[in-house]
């Protein structure tokens, strides 16, 4: 089958692109303003990317277009397409899908599904239980939202068969990881992506207001979080955090599978200790120990979901905390991109207000009192962009010295947002309409010892490069 992927470049089409090109699928696909770590992972799989959605790419004649939720029936001020070529598809009644549709059709069918899903952390959680599974000798297929360093790749096939079968009915079928995203599927199937992948093992690991592009409450994501749990099976596992008190109210809705809870003092599976070494205990008593490279409160609860999934297919918290030990996240999560003249330099892929506090947090226990951390933010994502979190801006940037925000694009003054940080040259915070002025401030201010954090999902105008470059010429 040849299928051609518009929005080919966004982390979970990227990954679904890998996944249908190592069944044997030929591929395509075009996106427009791509960059790294996808576009990398695409080009080394020999996949033929195009910049742009023109119309004239229907010369391609694929069996099937995949389509990703980036592309909208939106016209341009002038009235034209922004997407003509999904106008084309349309107008010529050729065949489409959306990319979790064609995933769960071809890739996710018999395939025992481990879904993570959560407003922060499903990406690093995902790549957790992938590695788990993986030192356990399953050898899981896996789609995850970044590219996890103890593998490489951002997604994978798996074996066909389990190489451990467990004892249930459906225990030689072979196990698939994936981040399980709430956002909406495409624009003609405004589901949560989640509800089409079947889970048997479902991770709730947090909930709260984002995405309010599409969102209109908590209240409307409670409710998407509730049509996954409707799909888990009598014999499935749901694991909850149950210090989350939104998703008490979306198991109180109902819930048909058996339940594991995390993070609690009183849970199935809870935590003794600091985040960097703790305690693993199995419904009170210990059962493994964990010592690992991560910081943070957020990433124990990660660990802790990621163990209780990875019990419900027969890896022991004991073999699950051991892998845990040699876990090396992911690729734009607190990254080390370089330390010039003693002043670290880290890409995070932050998008929310909870995402910056909890990353910086966690920089800020590992290193303690008396070094400074210097956060270099860009509200990208579509909910910071419409403002509705700037209120909360203060607090996720409390734990850090120095504060530095790329405004472009927002409708809403950042200055403002910031000013209980204080505002201005020589003050807590400062703002720039542009990144060259951005690292121009930042440049300014570092000092040797100083660690500096860009928290962007997107590429941050290749930022990390041109603060080294300009720290460099200091």
């Amino acid at each position: 089958m040849h299928i051609h992927i518009l929005g080919i470049c966004g982390t979970f089409m990227g990954g679904l692109a890998a996944l249908a090109r190592e069944a044997g699928h030929k591929v395509t696909g075009c996106d427009a303003g791509v960059y790294p770590p996808m576009s990398d992972q695409l080009r080394a799989l020999g996949i033929d990317l195009i910049e742009g959605f023109g119309a004239d790419q229907l010369a391609l004649q694929p069996d099937m277009f995949v389509i990703g939720n980036v592309v909208s029936r939106v016209r341009l001020p002038d009235g034209s397409p922004k997407f003509p070529l999904m106008e084309a598809i349309l107008d010529a009644g050729l065949p489409y899908t959306s990319g979790p549709q064609w995933l769960a059709e071809h890739v996710l069918q018999g395939r025992h599904v481990l879904a993570v899903a959560g407003t922060h952390g499903k990406t690093t959680t995902t790549s957790m239980l992938a590695w788990i599974l993986e030192s356990a000798g399953q050898q899981p297929g896996f789609l995850i939202g970044g590219v996890p360093l103890n593998f490489g790749v951002s997604a994978r096939l798996g074996a066909p068969r389990r190489p451990s079968p467990g004892s249930s009915p459906l225990g030689a079928a072979p196990l698939f990881v994936i981040e399980a995203d709430e956002y909406d599927t495409a624009f003609f199937d405004k589901r949560s992506k989640f509800v089409h992948y079947r889970p048997r093992t479902a991770v709730l690991n947090n909930l709260e207001f984002d995405h309010a592009d599409i969102f209109d409450d908590l209240a409307a994501i409670e409710r998407q979080f509730h049509h996954l749990v409707r799909t888990v099976p009598p014999s499935g596992r749901v694991v909850v955090n149950g210090l989350e008190e939104s998703l008490t109210r979306v198991l109180h809705t109902g819930c048909w599978s058996e339940v594991a809870s995390f993070g609690e003092a009183v849970s199935d599976f809870s935590a003794q200790g600091d985040p960097q070494a703790f305690d693993v205990l199995h419904q009170g008593r210990k059962a493994a120990r964990v010592e690992w490279a991560l910081t943070g409160v957020h990433n124990q609860l990660n660990a802790l979901a990621a163990i209780a999934a990875a019990h419900h297919v027969g890896v022991s918290p004991e073999h699950a905390a051991t892998a845990l030990a040699t876990f090396q996240n992911v690729k734009r999560r607190m990254e080390l991109r370089g330390t010039v003249n003693g002043i670290a330099v880290y890409d995070d892929f932050a998008h929310h207000p909870t995402a910056l506090r909890t990353t910086l947090d966690g920089l800020r226990r590992s290193l303690g009192q008396g070094v400074r951390i210097l956060a270099v933010f860009e509200p990208r994502s579509n909910t910071m962009k419409l403002g509705a979190m700037k209120a909360q801006l203060p607090w996720a940037l409390e734990p850090a010295d120095l504060a530095f925000c790329h405004t472009a694009g927002l409708d809403w003054d950042a200055a403002q947002a910031l000013a209980p940080l204080g505002v201005g040259p020589g003050l807590r915070a400062q703002t720039a309409a542009d990144i060259d002025t951005l690292v121009q401030q930042v440049t300014a201010a570092a000092r040797p010892g100083d660690h500096i954090v860009c928290m962007s999902n997107g590429g941050f105008g290749g930022i990390h490069a041109k603060l080294l470059e300009s720290l460099q010429n200091k």
